[in-house]
């Protein structure tokens, strides 16, 4: 908890700047001229229907106007949730130290009213500007029928979800200074896709790195485990130095690869000590989607089934597995990409170069596989759905145990499967060392937590994994992107159907040296179009 006293909203003394169309122009800091009465002045009538531009922008003024000049409880009773606007609108000037605001509202859009905000942070002596844009919206009282403000916290600050309050006081943790292996210093502003992380990183081990808070306008969450949020920075506390994993090199490489497309995310670790090396995120939220994300990883999955086959006997990497057009399971039929021909002589390698889709779903049906033999092998040997501890929250992979046509739809990375970039770029190192290794971006020892840990895979295996992996590199479906990286190389590529798009995610993951890397990137396409590329960057810079 931070050392401030709790606040959610604006009041204190502010000049309203009333402007847009219809608006007029109003001084607040004197009184409110025109109609400022009571809400229990209307009419008895009980309107119906969307409120009329005029009342919005008689609600919008009153309302304004009431906040403006510290009125809690006049601006709450302008709300459709006036207990709620009442707490948070009480305590802004005395809690989160705002004064000498000017609220600009711009042209309405039907119901929704945007303005500006201007303010000044005082604190203890020491001031700062701060201005930001936020808006609000009109609606009809579901049983009064008067024109209300539709009343969320994100109308005082767009960075309040329920429960969130503004304070200004000192810092709850001290800033850090992360510093990559080599001792490189990764500040914000040179590897502006950390700063999630960064965050992140502060929130959990800023009071062990020995430095000293701050004094922060911020955000507190409501849920403690989410953190806070700095707004602003009235005075610099001392950063305590904190050891990462990661490599300027390798960062700097993986931040410029995923502008290549939006929505992308990628993460690279080093196989022979788990450690992750960079992650990056191109994406207009702040979501680090590269540890956190939960979506179907495609074809990518073939490299944990393709393990699960081996180990269970059911075919091997020179063994036949005929790869025909369709295939049926469980009622459901499945398809390859389209314009791949079938070939019923095909090797298990050839298949999984090429990506073949129906020589999997019919393997999966063969002796000594069950239900919860993906399940098994994902979790014993490649260590997914454990209770990884990478430093910063993370997802660790669900495979769950699925019958009917999901079974045959998880084994080629699709029914309810879930990865991350993250997951596949451990998956990637499992395959390339056989040793399952919980990757970390900040090393155990800082806090003596316990990691995750599975048995890995057979050295015969790994060694046909490799091959398969190599083949799908240089002259698979991966081949096109991995050109010019050498011989010792690995890949798989994905693409993932997600319901209600047109367009299928791109998946791609791969190793060259000691660096393994998965990608991400919504409505890529194919795995070579998108993922591919990034991937390919990342372990060029490795």
């Amino acid at each position: 908890m931070r050392k401030g006293v709790k606040a959610a909203l604006v009041g204190g003394v502010f000049t309203v700047m009333v402007g847009g169309a219809g608006y007029g122009a109003y001084n607040l800091v004197n009184g409110v001229t025109g109609d400022g009465g009571s809400p229990g002045s209307e009419s008895a009538e009980v309107k119906t229907g969307p409120p009329t531009d005029d009342e919005v922008r008689d609600t919008a003024r009153k309302f304004l106007a009431a906040w403006a000049e510290g009125d809690a409880r006049q601006a709450a009773a302008y709300t459709n949730n006036s207990a709620e606007a009442a707490t948070a609108l009480a305590g802004f000037r005395e809690d989160a130290h705002l004064t000498k605001a000017k609220l600009v509202p711009k042209e309405a859009s039907g119901g929704r009213v945007p303005f500006s905000v201007s303010t000044t942070v005082s604190y203890k002596g020491k001031s700062k500007p701060f201005a930001y844009d936020s808006q609000l919206t009109v609606v009809r009282g579901k049983t009064t029928g008067r024109a209300l403000v539709d009343w969320s916290p994100a109308v005082v600050h767009p960075s309040l979800e329920k429960g969130d309050t503004l304070v200004t006081g000192e810092a709850a943790t001290p800033p850090i200074q992360a510093v990559d292996r080599a001792g490189t210093v990764l500040r914000k502003k040179d590897y502006p896709s950390l700063v999630p992380l960064l965050d992140a990183l502060r929130e959990k081990y800023g009071d062990s790195a020995g430095g000293k808070p701050g004094v922060e306008l911020y955000v507190e969450r409501a849920n403690e485990d989410a953190g806070t949020r700095t707004l602003l920075t009235l005075a610099q506390g001392r950063p305590g130095k904190l050891p990462t994993t990661l490599s300027a090199g390798v960062q700097k490489a993986a931040e410029r690869a995923v502008l290549r497309s939006d929505d992308s995310s990628v993460v690279a670790v080093k196989p022979s000590t788990g450690e992750v090396l960079a992650v990056a995120n191109n994406r207009k939220d702040a979501f680090n989607a590269a540890f956190l994300g939960k979506v179907a990883p495609g074809s990518t999955m073939k490299i944990v089934s393709a393990a699960m086959l081996i180990d269970k006997g059911v075919t091997k990497a020179s063994g036949p597995a005929p790869c025909p057009a369709s295939a049926t399971w469980q009622s459901q039929t499945f398809n390859n990409l389209k314009g791949m021909t079938p070939n019923e002589s095909a090797t298990f390698s050839e298949d999984f170069a090429r990506s073949c889709n129906t020589a999997f779903v019919k393997l999966i049906d063969e002796d000594g596989v069950s239900d919860a033999s993906l399940t098994e092998e994902a979790r014993n040997n490649f260590g997914l759905g454990l209770d990884w501890k990478v430093g910063i929250p993370s997802f660790d992979g669900s495979v769950p145990e699925s019958a009917g046509p999901d079974r045959a739809a998880n084994a080629i990375g699709q029914g309810q499967v879930q990865m991350s970039p993250l997951n596949m770029a451990s998956v990637t190192a499992t395959a390339m060392t056989g040793t399952f290794r919980q990757p970390v971006i900040v090393p155990a020892s800082l806090d003596d937590r316990d990691l995750a840990t599975a048995q890995g895979l057979r050295a015969s295996t790994v060694q046909q994994l490799r091959q398969m992996m190599n083949r799908t590199a240089v002259s698979g479906t991966g081949a096109r992107v991995m050109a010019g990286l050498g011989s010792d190389v690995g890949a798989k590529t994905g693409s993932a159907e997600v319901d209600g798009r047109a367009e299928s995610d791109s998946w791609f993951t791969g190793y060259r040296g000691d660096v393994a890397a998965a990608a991400m990137a919504e409505r890529g396409g194919h795995g070579g179009d998108s993922a591919g590329p990034i991937v390919a960057a990342v372990l060029g810079a490795g």
